[in-house]
């Protein structure tokens, strides 16, 4: 299964709800770019939320860390909720979890960018 994006937005925080694999593919770049689009367009918090993803390799893994790095070089955050164990796992073994602020849930990563 490929992986698809839907995004809310509200005042100050965008919301990117993602499901399936976000693995090497067309479907990861048309994902990336709409992401990409967000930050050029001033989306400055963003959540993943990560609560229906089956697997990520190292291409989903790099655009997490692009999209950290795209942010934080414009002030902006980006926090991750919903990652499964299978996930929390890579991010351990890659130490992207020192890099990457991860919530168990939605309201808590939202409740964080909002503070």
């Amino acid at each position: 299964m490929s992986v698809t994006a839907s995004i809310e937005q509200d005042d100050d925080c965008t919301v990117v709800t993602f499901t399936g694999r976000i693995t090497l593919g067309s479907s990861l770049s048309l994902v990336d770019s709409q992401i990409r689009s967000l930050i050029n367009d001033g989306a400055r918090k963003i959540v993943f939320d990560l609560t229906e993803v089956e697997l990520v390799d190292s291409a989903g893994l790099g655009m997490l860390v692009y999209t950290y790095g795209s942010l934080s070089s414009k002030g902006g955050a980006l926090r991750l909720c919903g990652v499964a164990p299978r996930i929390l796992s890579l991010l351990e073994l890659t130490k992207m979890n020192t890099l990457l602020a991860i919530d168990r849930t939605r309201e808590e990563s939202l409740a964080a960018l909002k503070a």
